[in-house]
Parts: C-alpha cells; sequence; structure tokens
C-alpha cells in the first residue's frame, strides 16, 4: 500500500511574475488536495494549461505532506 503524501494545488495572478506573492489573496484559484505528488502534478498541469495566456498567472504545488510533518521528509516527486 502506498503512503498517502497529500498535496494542494493552488494558484492566481502574481504581483510580480518573478515572485510568488498573489495579487488578490481573495482570487486564489484552490484547484484542491491530492493523495499522491502525480495526481496533483496532472492537475497542476491543467489549471497551468487553461491560463496559458495570460503571463501573471501561476499554479503551485504545495506539500502537505510535508508541512503536517517535517520531520520525515518522504516524497515521491
Amino acid at each position: 500500500m502506498t503512503k498517502q503524501l497529500l498535496h494542494l494545488v493552488i494558484g492566481g495572478e502574481l504581483k510580480d511574475i518573478s515572485g510568488t506573492e498573489f495579487r488578490d489573496t481573495n482570487a486564489i484559484d484552490i484547484v484542491g488536495v491530492f493523495p499522491d505528488y502525480q495526481s496533483a502534478h496532472r492537475a497542476w498541469k491543467a489549471a497551468a494549461q487553461r491560463t496559458v495566456d495570460n503571463a501573471h498567472v501561476r499554479y503551485f504545488i504545495v506539500h502537505l505532506h510535508r508541512l503536517m510533518d517535517p520531520t520525515n521528509d518522504e516524497d515521491h516527486d
């Protein structure tokens, strides 16, 4: 059985494309929480492709399992 490694996919318009600060935190797109990196990556890719025409929009994969258990740096990405 594979260990559950939760990942969150979020995105939105950034203040500056070289940073990670969102222009409007109320407008952040929460794509969802996924049980593994592979499914989170598929969701991230789909969301990023939908917004490819807007250079200021970025999507990120947040490794929730690392935040929940910082002593365990296990990952499968």
